[in-house]
């Protein structure tokens, strides 16, 4: 619990640091997240600072399988003095299903948050993040989930 407190004071202290609006360094891109879930991921920017990122994502560890797609929103903004390199927080939900051994799985629902690093390649078509993703699940049963650290390798066009 004084992790989460910990993390999420740093995360308010950025907040209240970084409320300029600039231009991003890409407007879309396709690639993969690996990490704790690892699947397919898709960020379009829909203002100068602000992205959509979407997730398809599997995870298949110990008997315990699960399926779901996340969608997030997102505010971007640069550090200084490292030129492709942004940090951002946001966002959003998850949807899916899950199954551990051979019992009956279900649905869930959770409300998701996102911090992390951005660095577009300078004039390469790449891009690679690396973030955070604690999620709070809402069904079938309420949890706290803080393990989700994630890779995202991306094309950018």
């Amino acid at each position: 619990m004084k992790k989460l407190f910990i993390t999420c004071l740093a995360a308010g202290i950025l907040l209240l640091v970084g409320k300029e609006s600039h231009a991003q360094d890409y407007n879309n891109a396709i690639g993969v997240r690996v990490g704790s879930n690892t699947g397919i991921n898709f960020k379009t920017f829909i203002a100068a600072n602000r992205a959509i990122d979407l997730n398809l994502s599997v995870r298949d560890k110990n008997d315990f399988k699960r399926i779901f797609f996340t969608a997030l929103y997102e505010v971007h903004n640069p550090v200084g003095g490292a030129a492709g390199l942004k940090w951002y927080y946001g966002a959003g939900g998850s949807l899916g299903s899950w199954r551990y051994k051979k019992e009956d799985g279900d649905l869930f629902l959770s409300a998701d948050g996102v911090l992390g690093l951005d660095y577009k390649i300078p004039g390469a078509p790449l891009n690679l993040a690396l973030d955070w993703r604690p999620r709070l699940e809402i069904t079938p049963d309420t949890d706290v989930l803080t393990d989700d650290v994630g890779l995202a390798i991306r094309f950018t066009f």
